[in-house]
């Protein structure tokens, strides 16, 4: 069966986020037809949008046999799985998954844009991506993912447990 590589994003506000976010790679990883691969280190940031407490972020690369939409429709089951309601735009949440990228593939439907049309300007996506891809060319602007995480403004971005 062939095997694409995809990378995500993770994300979570409410509840015990790390807990949430190494249970969510477990989940992923228990999941026929995906493997994880690789996975980031967590990311402390600030919340955008309406006020609500820092966020953990990071992300995840993964082997799927899995089509781009069955993917897309695996992350929001997993998402449902750990209580993720849909409120508000930015709101707060427990569990946020993202499709970033899916091989070399450029998808534009009405229930999914591959690559994710906002991770360009995102420093808490680009900081983890970097870590585990950063050699990872995006389809649309050719530019590795280290040269894009050069360019978006990183403040507010750091470490959840950096080591010495």
């Amino acid at each position: 069966m062939n095997q694409s590589r995809c990378a995500i994003a993770l994300g979570a506000n409410l509840g015990d986020p790390e807990a949430t976010l190494e249970a969510a790679i477990k989940t992923l990883d228990q999941t026929p037809q995906i493997r994880v691969e690789q996975c980031s280190s967590w990311y402390l940031t600030k919340a955008i949008g309406p006020p609500q407490p820092d966020y953990i972020n990071g992300c995840a690369i993964l082997q799927t046999s899995l089509t781009p939409p069955q993917l897309m429709q695996t992350l929001l089951e997993v998402e449902n799985q750990f209580g993720r309601i849909r409120r508000e735009r930015w709101g707060a949440r427990t569990l946020d998954l993202d499709l970033l990228l899916f091989d070399d593939v450029v998808l534009e439907s009405p229930d999914l844009i591959i690559p994710h049309p906002r991770m360009g300007d995102r420093a808490f996506v680009l900081i983890p991506l970097a870590e585990i891809a950063a050699h990872w060319i995006d389809p649309i602007s050719q530019f590795a993912i280290a040269t894009l995480v050069e360019q978006v403004d990183t403040t507010g971005v750091r470490q959840a447990h950096p080591t010495a």
